[in-house]
C-alpha cells in the first residue's frame, strides 16, 4: 500500500527540518542563508506589488513570506503559485536566449515552494520546485519536478543525522561482491578511487578514508539545491536532490537523482535526451547524452557518456568516453575509448589509455563459486573484436588481444605484446614487442593523442601517457630474463638435453647468449612460455630474437631521452652532474595510482602517513599527489639512468664518456627507427589493394583519406627526430665528446 500522508495546506513550504534536527536558536532557514549570502539584500513586497501580483493570477499562502530585490518588477511574474518563504532577484523586462530558446524573464506558470532566485531569472513551466537555491540569469523551462529533500547529500557517499547505516551508497569498484567498496564524493580522484580499493587487509588504512570521506560534508540536515548561475535546464522530467554548477546545459532528461554536477564557465557540463542518472558525481566539463543509464558512479572531468551507454558501480577517469555499450563494477583510469553496443566490461581495473574493440566482453565472471573475479589490465589495453576474457586476468602495459574466445585465465607479464588464440592449433601465441615491429604508428599516436586530448581545467594529477615510462621500462627489464630462460629451455629440448641437469640459471645463460649471438638460430626455435595461461596447452613466444634487442635499445632509449630532457631544462649541465646523478640512481618498483606514476616506496610512504594522521583529508591527499608530480620528472630520470645502465650490465662507475656516446648515437639510431615504422605501418594502408578497392582512383582515395605525406602526425615524428637529432649534436659539443658525428 502507498503510504499517502494529509497535512494541512498552510504547512507546504514550511518545516523543512524537522524541530528534532535543529540546532539551538536556529531556525529552518539558517543551513539556506549560509549557502544564499544574498538573503540580506531583499525587502518584502509592497502593497501595489501585491496587487499586481493577485490580478496576473499569482497566489501565496502568506505575501509577507515573498521578499524581492529592488528592482523586482511583478508584471513578470504570472500564474505562480508560491509557498513558505521565497525570494525573488531582481526582474526586467527582457529575454534570455540560449541554443535558439528564446524566453522572457521571470516567473510563470509554476507552483514553487520555499526557494531563492537570483537575478534575472527565466522560470517557465515548472509544475512543482521546492526547496532550491536559483543562481543569476538561469533558464528553467518545461520541468515536470524539481525538489530538494532535507536528507539530500547530492551523491556523496554519506549519512545525515538520523540516518542507518544501510543507506549509505557505496559504490562496488572491481568486484561485483562489494569487498573493494568506496563511499563516493565530490572531487574523487582516480588516484582516490584506486589507493581505496587496494589494500583492503589493511583496517586502519580503510577507516581513514572512510574518516576523510566523512568529514568532508556536513551531516545536518537541511540543504538546498543550487543551480549555479547562467545553467539551463529544459524539458526535463524529474530532478530531485541534484546540486548543479554554473553554465550546466541540462535538456530532455528523463530522471536525475543525488548529483552532484560540477559546472563551471570553463568547463561546462551537459545531460541531455533520455537520460536517467541516480546516486552520482559528474564532473567538470561532461557530457551525458541520448538514452544514457548511469546509477552508482563517479564521472571524473571531462568523460562522456553517450548513446544508450549504462554506466553501474564504477568510476570513469578523466577524458574517457564510453557510448552505447555497459560498464558495471569497474575502476576505470584516465583516456578509456568504448565506443560499441555489444561491449561490456564487468569487475576490471583498467589502468588508462585503453580502448575497447566491438563485442569485447570482459566481464560475465561467474566461472568460479561465486561473482567476485577481477581483470587488471595496464595502460594502453587493447582487446580487440570479439575478445572475451576469464576473470581472473592480468595484463602487462600495451597488451592487445586478438579477436578470440579465451576460455583461460591469462597473466601477460610481457608488455607491447599481441595475445592470440590459436584454436586450430590449440595454443596460445604471445608476440611480445607487436606495437614495434607492426603498428608503430598506433603505438605513438596513442601517446601522442591523450596529451592533446586532456582538456582537465585542475591537473592535480601528472597523468603519464608516453608508452616509454617507469611502469613500462620494469615490465621490459622483468621481462628479458623470462625471455632468457624460454629461449635456454628450446635450446635444450631441441639439443634433446631434457635430463634436468641445466639448471634455471644456466638455461638463462644459454639463452642471453643466444638472443645476443645466434639470432637466427632462435628464430628457428620454438619458444614457450610458462605461467601465461591457466592450462596444460602450450604458449608460444614468437620473434623473442627481435624483440630482446629492441627492448634494450628502446631501455637506452628511454634513458638517454630522459637526460636530453633534463639537459634542455638546464638540470644538468655537465657530464659531471649526470655521473653525480647516476650515482645514487636505483631501480624500483612503480604503481599507476590513478593514471599518476609513483615508486612502490612513495605509496607506501602515503599510506603509512594517512594511517598516522600526517595526512589527515582528501585536501591534503591531493597535495600529496602534487607534490609527488613535482618530482615526478627527477625520479623518473634516476629510474631512467638506472635502467639504462642495468640492461648494459653496467654500473654508475661505467659511465664513460665513450659509453653515453654510445648510448647516444644508439638512441638517434632507435629514433630514426621507429620514426620510419611510424611511417611505414602508415603506409600499409595506402598500399592495401584491399584498402584501396573501394576507390576508383589514387586520386580520389587521397581525397577520401587524406594524402599520406600530409599526414600531421607522421609530420610531427620527423620533426621531433630533426630536433633530437640536433640536441645530440648540440651536446656532443658543448660537452666535447669526442665520437663520430652523428649523421
Amino acid at each position: 500500500m502507498n503510504l499517502i500522508q494529509k497535512k494541512p495546506l498552510t504547512e507546504l513550504g514550511y518545516h523543512f527540518i524537522d524541530a528534532s534536527f535543529l540546532p539551538k536558536g536556529k531556525d529552518e532557514y539558517y543551513l539556506r542563508n549560509q549557502q544564499w549570502g544574498k538573503h540580506n539584500i531583499y525587502r518584502k513586497l509592497t502593497a501595489q506589488e501585491i496587487e499586481t501580483l493577485v490580478r496576473n493570477d499569482n497566489t501565496s499562502d502568506d505575501w509577507n513570506c515573498i521578499f524581492v530585490a529592488n528592482e523586482f518588477n511583478p508584471q513578470l511574474v504570472q500564474h505562480c503559485h508560491f509557498f513558505g518563504m521565497v525570494r525573488i532577484g531582481k526582474l526586467e523586462p527582457y529575454f534570455l536566449e540560449f541554443h535558439n530558446l528564446r524566453l522572457p524573464v521571470g516567473l510563470y506558470n509554476s507552483t514553487i515552494c520555499a526557494c531563492d532566485f537570483g537575478d534575472n531569472v527565466v522560470v517557465h513551466n515548472v509544475n512543482f520546485l521546492s526547496h532550491y537555491i536559483i543562481g543569476n540569469e538561469v533558464i528553467i523551462a518545461n520541468v515536470n519536478e524539481m525538489a530538494t529533500t532535507d536528507h539530500s547529500k547530492f551523491g556523496n557517499g554519506i549519512i545525515k543525522d538520523g540516518e542507518s547505516e544501510n543507506i549509505r551508497i557505496w559504490l562496488e569498484l572491481c568486484n561485483e561482491n562489494g569487498g573493494r567498496s568506496v563511499m563516493p564524493f565530490d572531487g574523487m580522484l582516480p588516484g582516490d578511487a584506486y589507493l581505496w580499493t587496494r589494500s583492503r587487509d589493511d583496517a586502519a588504512l580503510q577507516e581513514q578514508f572512510k574518516v576523510f570521506t566523512e568529514k568532508q560534508f556536513d551531516k545536518k540536515r537541511g540543504y538546498y539545491g543550487m543551480v549555479g548561475d547562467r545553467s539551463v535546464i529544459k524539458n526535463c522530467k524529474i530532478i530531485k536532490d541534484v546540486t548543479i554548477g554554473s553554465d550546466a546545459y541540462l535538456k530532455g532528461a528523463n530522471k536525475l537523482k543525488n548529483l552532484t554536477v560540477n559546472s563551471s564557465a570553463e568547463a561546462a557540463s551537459q545531460i541531455g535526451e533520455g537520460c536517467e542518472m541516480v546516486n552520482g558525481i559528474v564532473g567538470y566539463g561532461c557530457r551525458v547524452f541520448y538514452g544514457v543509464k548511469a546509477v552508482r558512479f563517479v564521472m571524473a572531468s571531462h568523460s562522456q557518456l553517450k548513446y544508450g551507454a549504462r554506466l553501474i558501480n564504477s568510476y570513469l577517469g578523466n577524458n574517457a568516453t564510453i557510448s552505447c555499450c555497459e560498464v558495471l563494477n569497474s575502476l576505470i583510469f584516465p583516456a578509456h575509448e568504448q565506443h560499441h553496443n555489444n561491449s561490456f566490461l564487468c569487475a576490471a581495473l583498467i589502468m588508462g589509455q585503453s580502448n575497447m574493440a566491438a563485442g569485447a566482453t570482459i566481464g560475465s565472471n561467474h566461472n568460479s563459486r561465486g561473482a567476485d573475479g577481477e581483470v587488471i589490465a595496464g595502460r594502453g589495453f587493447w582487446p580487440g573484436l570479439s575478445v572475451t576474457l576469464k576473470h581472473n586476468s592480468k595484463f602487462a602495459c600495451f597488451t592487445l588481444l586478438a579477436k578470440g574466445n579465451y576460455m583461460q585465465e591469462l597473466h601477460i607479464s610481457i608488455p607491447f605484446s599481441l595475445v592470440v588464440n590459436s584454436e586450430h592449433d590449440d595454443c596460445l601465441r604471445v608476440m611480445p614487442g607487436y606495437w614495434f615491429l607492426h603498428n608503430m604508428y598506433a603505438l605513438a599516436r596513442n601517446s601522442w593523442k591523450y596529451v592533446d586530448r586532456d582538456k582537465r581545467t585542475e591537473k592535480i594529477q601528472l597523468i603519464e601517457y608516453d608508452y616509454l615510462a617507469p611502469d613500462s621500462v620494469e615490465e621490459m627489464l622483468a621481462s628479458l630474463p623470462l625471455m632468457e630462460t624460454a629461449v635456454g629451455k628450446a635450446w635444450q629440448k631441441q639439443q634433446q638435453q631434457s635430463n634436468g641437469q641445466s639448471g634455471d640459471k644456466a638455461l638463462r645463460e644459454k639463452g642471453r647468449r643466444l638472443l645476443l649471438e645466434r639470432p637466427a638460430e632462435v628464430a628457428r626455435l620454438t619458444v614457450l612460455a610458462e605461467g601465461m595461461e591457466n592450462s596444460q596447452r602450450c604458449v608460444q613466444l614468437l620473434k623473442v630474437e627481435k624483440v630482446y634487442p629492441l627492448f634494450k635499445e628502446l631501455i637506452v632509449l628511454y634513458g638517454i631521452r630522459n637526460i636530453l630532457l633534463h639537459v634542455a631544462a638546464g638540470n644538468i649541465t655537465s657530464f659531471a652532474d649526470l655521473q653525480a646523478i647516476a650515482k645514487t640512481a636505483r631501480l624500483s618498483s612503480w604503481i599507476n595510482v590513478g593514471g599518476q606514476l609513483m615508486k612502490a616506496a612513495t605509496v607506501e610512504d602515503i599510506k603509512s602517513r594517512i594511517k598516522k594522521g600526517k595526512i589527515n583529508g582528501w585536501a591534503q591527499l591531493h597535495e600529496t599527489y602534487k607534490q609527488a608530480g613535482q618530482t615526478y620528472a627527477y625520479d623518473k630520470l634516476q629510474h631512467a639512468i638506472a635502467s639504462m645502465l642495468f640492461v648494459q650490465d653496467k654500473t654508475f662507475k661505467d659511465l664513460t664518456p665513450d659509453l653515453f656516446m654510445q648510448n647516444l648515437q644508439q638512441s638517434v639510431a632507435t629514433m630514426e627507427k621507429l620514426t620510419d615504422n611510424i611511417y611505414r605501418s602508415r603506409e600499409k594502408d595506402y598500399q592495401n589493394p584491399f584498402r584501396k578497392m573501394s576507390y576508383e582512383s589514387e586520386a580520389e582515395m587521397e581525397t577520401v583519406v587524406g594524402k599520406l605525406d600530409d599526414n600531421t602526425f607522421i609530420k610531427q615524428t620527423v620533426t621531433d627526430l630533426e630536433a633530437y637529432k640536433k640536441q645530440a649534436k648540440t651536446l656532443i659539443t658543448k660537452w666535447g665528446l669526442q665520437l663520430p658525428v652523428i649523421n
